[in-house]
């Protein structure tokens, strides 16, 4: 087992969702130097692999568990699929920078979740819902990010 797959094992599953919207960042600021460069064939590789995140991410979602937070999160994965898209189809690095932006703001709510000693204990239970952690860390205050208007 190397590095990455130690770290990956280690994780609980919202930091597993929290590497995710890592990797799409990392992903679209890919496709933002392949726009720059002119390489339309990395842009399509990169943005593909920001979209098949965001496939993932939809498809995991528990509409009858999360409530509220899982339909804000299915309509933020597909707002962020289309922005995407309209940025790789437009070569926009504009474009692929706000949902960088948005995701980024969308993370840092991941990311208080997965530190909230009430999150780890919810994970714990039967049965986890990281959407469900997720909805609990939301009523939190510290986990509202004031740049985002998506709230989950």
């Amino acid at each position: 087992m190397n590095y990455q797959e130690q770290a990956i094992a280690g994780m609980n599953p919202v930091e597993l969702i929290v590497a995710l919207y890592d990797g799409m960042v990392r992903f679209l600021y890919h496709a933002i130097a392949s726009v720059e460069c002119h390489n339309a064939r990395e842009r399509r590789i990169a943005v593909g692999r920001v979209l098949q995140i965001l496939m993932h991410l939809q498809s995991r979602l528990r509409m009858d568990v999360g409530g509220s937070s899982a339909k804000a999160l299915s309509e933020f994965y597909a707002s962020i699929f289309a922005l995407c898209l309209e940025g790789s189809r437009l070569e926009s690095p504009d474009r692929l920078k706000e949902a960088i932006a948005c995701i980024r703001d969308v993370r840092e709510a991941w990311s208080t979740a997965a530190r909230d000693p009430e999150v780890l204990r919810l994970l714990e239970s039967p049965c986890p819902s990281p959407h469900v952690a997720l909805s609990a860390a939301a009523r939190a205050p510290a986990a509202r990010s004031a740049h985002s208007e998506w709230t989950a």
